[in-house]
Order: C-alpha cells, then sequence, then structure tokens
C-alpha cells in the first residue's frame, strides 16, 4: 500500500501521497487563483515547485502577482532569453549579453559580438522564445561543488560568474539547464517555461530591451515608454563602473581582497561633488532660480545632498536655504486617510498647499515670512519665530517627496524651478546575468539608518516597505522625466560597508515572521560581498547618513 501525506490548503486538509511534487499539488488549485502559481511555501519556506513532499505539513501558493513570484518569472524570463540568444545569434559570435539595468516595465541588456543586431534578429530571437514557451521545457536544477562551478563557468566564457564564485564560502552552488543551456541565478526558478508567456523584445540604443508585465498586471506586457533622462542617468553610471573597472561584485571583491578600496572610495566621492559642483554651476548660470526642488524615494539621500548642493551653491556666489516641506504638514487629525482608515502621510494632501504657496509666493515677492516647524511628536505645526527675507543672491532648497509634483507649488512659475531627482540607482551586478535591484540597495540603507536612529528593527522596516514602495510608485515617479537634471547617489562601494551593518540585524528578523523569506534573500544576497570597514568614507559621504558619522546633521 502506498504511503500517504496530509496536506494543509487553505485551511482544508488533503491527502496526497508520499513523494508527490508540489507542482503536481499545484495543479489541483490552479483554478482558485487569477495567475499561474510558481512557487509554494511547505511549512513557510518558500520552495519551487519541483521539490517533492515526503511529510504532513501546510502548504501556500505563491503566484507570478506576488513579490517573491514576480521576480521568479522574470529571471525564468532572462534564462529563456538568453537561450534562445545564443542559439539565434551562436555561441561563437557572442562576447557577451549583460543584464544592465531595470527602465519602466523592461530590462536593458547589453550585447558585444561580431554579429551586428537588428530587428530581424530581434524577431528571430522572439520566435525562439516563443517556441521554448510551447514547448514547455522544464528547468532542470542541479548542484555541484564550487570548484566545479568555477571551471564550469571558465569554460562557458561567463568569466564575472567565474570571479564572484572565488569568494563564495557555501561548498555548493545551483546551476540551472534549459535545453542544454546552463547558467547560475540568484534566487529561485519556475518550474518550466510553459508559463512564461508574456514579454518583448525590441532594439534600444546599443543594446536591447527584455519587456515584461509588472507586478499587478502579470499577464499585461504594456508599450514600453522612453525614459530618456533615467536611461542617460542609468548609462552613465554604468559607463563610470566600466571606466573603474568595477561592473560586478566579483570585481569589487578583487579590489577589497587587495586592499585598495580606499582608492576606489575616494574617486567615486571625487565624481559625485564634480556632479554636485556641475548642478551648483548650472543653477547659479540661470539667474533667475529661486527655488531648488528636490525630490526622491526613500533612502536616496536627499538630506545629505542638499546640504553638499548648499556649500556648492555658496561656493558660486549664492546663499541658499533650506526648507523641509515635511514642516507643512497639516495637523495630524487633518491628514487623508488610506483605503485601511491609516493616516496616509505620503499624500499630497497631507501638505497644507495653500500654506506653503503663500509663504513661498510672498518670499519671491521679497516679504519677510515666518517658516514653520513641524512637531511630529504632537502631530502640530508650530512657529518660532524662524523668520526668512529673501535678498538678491538667495535661493530656497526645498527637499519633500512632492517636490517634483507642480501640484505642490502651483503658484510658482516654472522658471523660477530647478527641479532634482535624486535617487540610488546601482550601477553594481552580481555578475553579467543577475543584476542588483535599485530598491534592494535602498532598502538596506533604511534598515541600517533606521536602526540606529530610531531603534527600528529590520523586521519592521521590511514590514513597511512595500506601503513605502506603492507611495514613491504614486507620487515621485511619474514626475522623473520632467526634472531639470538627474542625480544618482549610489557608491559603487556602498554594499560591501553596509554588509557589515545590516547583517546583524537581518539576523535578529523572527524566522517565523513572514518578513523572514525576505531577510533571508537579503542574507543571501550579502553573502556575496566580502565586507569593508566604514572608516574609509568621507564625512561629508552621502553613505554616512545611513551608517553614521556624517559631519552634517541627519
Amino acid at each position: 500500500m502506498n504511503e500517504t501525506i496530509k496536506v494543509q490548503i487553505n485551511n482544508t486538509i488533503h491527502e496526497y501521497p508520499k513523494n508527490i511534487t508540489l507542482l503536481e499539488i499545484s495543479k489541483d488549485f490552479q483554478k482558485d487563483y487569477a495567475h499561474d502559481i510558481i512557487l509554494a511555501f511547505v511549512d513557510k519556506k518558500l520552495r519551487e515547485l519541483f521539490k517533492t513532499v515526503n511529510r504532513d505539513c501546510k502548504i501556500s501558493f505563491v503566484t507570478t502577482a506576488d513579490d517573491a513570484g514576480h521576480k521568479t518569472y522574470i529571471r525564468g524570463m532572462i534564462l529563456v532569453m538568453l537561450k534562445a540568444f545564443y542559439s539565434e545569434i551562436g555561441t561563437e559570435n557572442i562576447e557577451k549579453v549583460a543584464i544592465e539595468y531595470s527602465v519602466g516595465n523592461a530590462l536593458y541588456c547589453d550585447y558585444h559580438g561580431s554579429v551586428k543586431l537588428t530587428a530581424e534578429h530581434m524577431e528571430a530571437i522572439k520566435n525562439r522564445m516563443k517556441d521554448l514557451v510551447q514547448r514547455d521545457i522544464p528547468f532542470v536544477k542541479r548542484s555541484i561543488g564550487t570548484d566545479d562551478a568555477i571551471e564550469l563557468f571558465r569554460q562557458y566564457k561567463m568569466y564575472d560568474k567565474e570571479r564572484l564564485f572565488r569568494y563564495r564560502r557555501v561548498s555548493k552552488a545551483n546551476i540551472y539547464n534549459l535545453d542544454g543551456f546552463e547558467d547560475y541565478y540568484y534566487g529561485y526558478m519556475p518550474p518550466s517555461t510553459g508559463m512564461l508567456q508574456y514579454f518583448d523584445l525590441m532594439i534600444y540604443d546599443d543594446g536591447f530591451l527584455l519587456i515584461l508585465p509588472k507586478k499587478n498586471e502579470p499577464t499585461l506586457v504594456k508599450e514600453f515608454k522612453p525614459q530618456p533622462k533615467l536611461f542617460r542617468t542609468l548609462k552613465e553610471a554604468n559607463e563610470w563602473s566600466e571606466m573603474m573597472e568595477v561592473p560586478n561584485v566579483g570585481t569589487l571583491n578583487d579590489l577589497i581582497a587587495a586592499d585598495k578600496l580606499s582608492d576606489l572610495i575616494l574617486v567615486q566621492e571625487a565624481l559625485q561633488e564634480k556632479k554636485i559642483g556641475e548642478i551648483a554651476e548650472d543653477i547659479a548660470k540661470a539667474k533667475n532660480k529661486k527655488f531648488v526642488m528636490i525630490a526622491g524615494p526613500s533612502s536616496s539621500g536627499k538630506t545629505t545632498f542638499s546640504h553638499r548642493l548648499s556649500i556648492q551653491l555658496t561656493a558660486n556666489g549664492m546663499k541658499p536655504h533650506p526648507i523641509a516641506v515635511d514642516n507643512y504638514f497639516v495637523d495630524r487629525e487633518k491628514s487623508p486617510k488610506d483605503e485601511h482608515g491609516n493616516y496616509n502621510f505620503e499624500s499630497l494632501y497631507s501638505i497644507d498647499i495653500e500654506q506653503f504657496n503663500k509663504d513661498m509666493t510672498d518670499l519671491m515677492k521679497g516679504k519677510e515670512v515666518e517658516i514653520p516647524h513641524y512637531n511630529f511628536l504632537t502631530g502640530r505645526r508650530e512657529y518660532k519665530g524662524n523668520y526668512l527675507k529673501l535678498g538678491k543672491g538667495d535661493i530656497l532648497v526645498i527637499e519633500g517627496i512632492h517636490g517634483l509634483n507642480d501640484a505642490l507649488s502651483y503658484s510658482l512659475p516654472r522658471d523660477s524651478k530647478y527641479k532634482i531627482y535624486i535617487s540610488a540607482l546601482t550601477q553594481l551586478n552580481i555578475d553579467e546575468h543577475n543584476r542588483i535591484p535599485t530598491t534592494d540597495g535602498r532598502l538596506l540603507r533604511r534598515m541600517v539608518r533606521d536602526a540606529r536612529t530610531r531603534g527600528t528593527s529590520a523586521q519592521a522596516t521590511i514590514a513597511m516597505w512595500p506601503s513605502v514602495r506603492r507611495g514613491e510608485e504614486e507620487n515621485i515617479f511619474p514626475f522623473q522625466e520632467e526634472v531639470d537634471v538627474m542625480f544618482n547617489s549610489a557608491l559603487l562601494y556602498e554594499l560591501a560597508i553596509l554588509k557589515q551593518y545590516a547583517e546583524p540585524i537581518l539576523f535578529g528578523v523572527d524566522r517565523n515572521s513572514k518578513e523572514y523569506i525576505e531577510a533571508k534573500r537579503l542574507l543571501k544576497f550579502l553573502d556575496y560581498f566580502i565586507g569593508a570597514p566604514g572608516e574609509a568614507v568621507p564625512k561629508n559621504s552621502i553613505l554616512k547618513e545611513f551608517i553614521g558619522g556624517s559631519c552634517f546633521k541627519v
């Protein structure tokens, strides 16, 4: 008689044969889900669907509309694209295909090889991808020793992965095989190609785009909308990393191991200071700018940037005055609420827009204005005699989440405003096929800062991060292409330093909490880096805003 196990799914007990795969179980429940089941939690541990179940357990499913499921879909899609690309162009004609960065709903991919890419090539590759999807080919996972993985990557001319694995402390590496094409990926894979139906390809700039669905609409591939300013900033960051010969984690580890990190820190900081100086010169030359509006997503380093920009403006003969839009919050009980009945402090209407515009207009007219201070403990706006009157060379440096939205400063002439978008646009990748999402760098920054300055646990920061991200999607990203300039606050070296601060607090996340899966992912991610001390980081660095020791009040 075959042995059976009891499996709890959606509060109901089901009986299955022992050693049944999660994929087989998921087929019984797919009809209950709007989107494809791509992973599963088994007793709160995330598992790929080809895994078998051999004991009583509790199972919940992850679809392509969930964060972990969406990331898995993208990884699978990248492997399908690479398999098709190498098959169509020919391995002998390819030097490298690199997944560089995310732009809107697409991944920008860089290609170097002897064959010049054309639209016809893209169409042929896309058709090969469709064929791979239609054949519903399984992703086959195998575990090999780290030394064997290094040798395998050398044979495949994946030298970035070979370098990366020289610093891996684990003894095994998981390799995925798709129809004879093998590669390494940071994270889980789908069970097979059949569910990877939604994608597009197109030539773009010097490379091409892999266009993918967003998490909230996992079966819809929208037309790609160019974001030229963001793309140019990302490309510049990529060129910097190539110029400094630190395009990936392996090369960064080489520098740290050779005790040469301090040189990279000095060059990176100098490049950022040069950029800030250029922005200040641009503002000074314009003559008519009275309001510098700065905004960006969480943990971009806006406060330190504002201080450093003010110093550069002063060096250009101007007199900057910082103003935080947060000081114009309405009294707490007047704040708008979200769909859950909680105060939505990220809404534009949590700001007293009328008072803000009256004060800014009066300042522009040469009147003296008392600038408020918001007391976050009492939830009240207070006035403490902070009077301001603008002289000829005076300029306001205004920082806040809604700074780029003209609805905040509707009464101010557009030509009086200089808009700056700041974000930590990570230019470092794990390797050519595994990129580091910008959000990961910002999450680690925030986690470290909040633990240090507010006593907030890593678990609490992870828990509120989705809400923070929704606020960014609604209030910041829609306005980023309307700016005068973009500033990238990411530093090539920072993750090696953040590692020392982030790992201890991530280990403190409760293993039984829903945030543990994300904490475990981040710990695995940080394991790729050799840690480095923060003493060599200059006191005016944006990184100091997060790890502590800044010369500014941040």
